[in-house]
């Protein structure tokens, strides 16, 4: 059975998203702004369509976010177990 630790984290010692963290930070920023910007919003009592086009809006804006986490997560900590084989490639394609 492979160790706890050697499952969630790459095995080059950084994770993917490393080298775009500050991009990551920034967008993510971003939208913990828009998410005050809803509660705001419904606490206005604003018109409910609009309030429901700023949740698409940070819906898209998160899962953006969660796509480039899993494209650089399968570049990286993925392609790394698989080069790697064994039970740790197996346990990063389920994972992933």
């Amino acid at each position: 059975m492979t160790d706890t630790a050697d499952q969630t984290t790459c095995d080059h010692g950084e994770h993917g998203y490393i080298t775009d963290k500050a991009r990551y930070l920034t967008r993510l920023k971003r939208i913990e702004g828009q998410s005050r910007g809803i509660y705001r919003m419904v606490e206005d009592e604003k018109y409910c369509i609009d309030i429901l086009t700023q949740i698409s809006a940070l819906t898209s804006a998160l899962q953006s976010v969660a796509v480039g986490l899993l494209e650089d997560h399968l570049r990286h900590c993925v392609a790394d177990a698989a080069r790697a084989g064994g039970d740790i490639a197996e346990e990063k394609v389920r994972e992933a």
